[in-house]
């Protein structure tokens, strides 16, 4: 019974569309005349470049895994690594040529519609920065377009359904003819649904993750280095893509790379630095505005920075990579990062990954063992946390409160307010309710970091050997200070993390 109401509590949340495309697809049909590849009437400025991650001859190394493959599609190998090996982010006319010759039939993990968009983008892209596609690649090319075309992952939205379509524009303008018209026109209109749902006012994308925000600041500048090429692209996105360097900016440490707010890890998207240069090539420039539809609050003075999650899990019907992590915070400290949450290392549906998502594994509070949102299966919500009554100056404090445990048989609602002083950050959290609870406070330590956290007195402190997951497959040991308390609520927690 728990396990059905929680498939409801899952279901509920998604629109029409996704749950009868997924299950009303029908097989895409390939036969079709490859068109003529058109005329460019612009300058293609150098995209972000992505390493060759060939070993040697079918050795390859992605997401810190190497494998020999006998195979595009070997079974022993995991979904995710097959994936980027089919992403093709670095291809070669010899490469393309194998890839074409070993995937014949449109099946296979490379024929899936998340590969296939980020393929063709970059088969694109590489034609674009001046090499000579084969005219079976570009029969190949045209192929893929077609069945990406009858593929669109509505099932799935999001950062998918955004890929899907920035690909069909870029195969809708690389070609020529009413069939690739039929794909730009597709495109278009689906990336400006897209962008206006996607993109909040702030700039921040609605998956609230930095690491997939990156993912899609490139896929929209990709897209304006398209439209300089071929003016028939051309769409209001400047705009939005200097509000989104701007988010992504904030979103930062002072060592220059992304916080770990629900998935997120390094190695995936292109680094800030790289981002913002790829901008600058393009004539575009951050535009710095205060985080406030997204949820997240950044506080900062010359000693420290704060960033500090008020922010909703995600779009109600697509939380694939949500975290538990409301009102948790991370810290850097003259430079350096201090207080980190744990980071993302998998999709493998696991209890690595299960851990990886739950609220022990974030600066927060956990009560009674059980995670603010419910976590399940690799990418699945049940119920979930929603932020209220957050308060900011925007500069010092910033205060919110969470709903996730309102649904325990005796509810509890938690309010937390940071305080950043000058030698401090004082953190104060307030649990309301009626019944005896068993509390958890957790303060994850970088690996390199060494911190003194002063906890309320009411709490019983250890230290705790942890691990954190800076990439995917990739753990590194660090310290997870733990306050823990059993009493009758409500009742207050004072912490002091002091700056020297």
């Amino acid at each position: 019974m728990r396990s059905a109401l929680r498939v409801l509590n899952t279901l509920r949340y998604l629109k029409p569309v996704q749950v009868y495309t997924r299950y009303w697809r029908g097989r895409p049909q390939v036969k079709g005349m490859a068109p003529q590849r058109r005329p460019s009437s612009g300058a293609w400025q150098p995209p972000i470049a992505r390493p060759n991650l060939q070993i040697k001859q079918n050795h390859f190394c992605f997401l810190n895994q190497e494998h020999e493959i006998h195979s595009w599609n070997d079974s022993h190998i995991p979904k995710l690594w097959l994936y980027n090996l089919h992403y093709m982010d670095h291809p070669s006319t010899e490469f393309i040529e194998r890839w074409i010759e070993g995937n014949p039939g449109a099946e296979g993990n490379g024929w899936e519609p998340y590969p296939l968009s980020l393929r063709i983008v970059n088969w694109v892209k590489w034609s674009l920065s001046g090499q000579a596609p084969s005219p079976q690649a570009l029969r190949s090319l045209a192929e893929q377009a077609r069945v990406l075309a009858q593929s669109i992952e509505y099932h799935l939205q999001g950062n998918h359904l955004f890929v899907n379509f920035k690909a069909l524009v870029f195969a809708g303008a690389f070609f020529s003819g009413a069939e690739a018209a039929g794909w730009l026109r597709t495109g278009l209109k689906g990336l400006a649904e897209q962008v206006r749902e996607q993109i909040l006012t702030d700039g921040g994308h609605f998956e609230r993750s930095p690491m997939y925000h990156a993912l899609i600041l490139e896929d929209l500048l990709d897209l304006i280095n398209l439209s300089a090429v071929y003016p028939d692209v051309a769409a209001p996105w400047r705009d939005t893509a200097g509000r989104m360097l701007g988010w992504l900016e904030s979103m930062c440490h002072p060592d220059g790379e992304i916080s770990f707010f629900n998935d997120a890890a390094f190695g995936i998207a292109p680094q800030p630095r790289e981002l913002s240069e790829y901008a600058a090539r393009l004539g575009i420039e951050p535009k710095c505005e205060q985080l406030a539809e997204s949820g997240y609050v950044r506080l900062e003075n010359p000693e420290a920075g704060v960033i500090f999650d008020a922010a909703a899990i995600g779009p109600d019907y697509q939380p694939g990579h949500a975290h538990a992590d409301t009102l948790s915070f991370e810290l850097s400290v003259c430079g350096k990062r201090v207080l980190v949450n744990s980071g993302t290392s998998t999709y493998e549906n696991s209890d690595e990954r299960q851990q990886q998502r739950g609220t022990a594994a974030h600066n927060t509070i956990r009560i009674d063992g059980e995670d603010q949102s419910e976590m399940w299966s690799a990418f699945r919500v049940a119920r979930r946390a929603r932020p209220k009554d957050v308060q900011t100056d925007h500069r010092s404090f910033a205060q919110a409160a969470h709903t996730g445990y309102l649904r325990l048989k005796d509810p509890v609602l938690h309010t937390r307010r940071v305080e950043l002083r000058d030698d401090s950050l004082l953190i104060s959290d307030l649990l309301e309710g009626r019944k005896a609870h068993r509390v958890e406070l957790f303060f994850h330590c970088h690996p390199e970091a060494y911190i003194t956290v002063e906890m309320d007195s009411q709490l019983v402190q250890s230290v705790e050997d942890t691990q954190w997951y800076p990439e995917f497959n990739r753990a590194v040991p660090n310290k997870t200070i733990v306050g823990r308390w059993f009493g009758q609520l409500p009742v207050r927690f004072e912490t002091r993390i002091p700056f020297r």
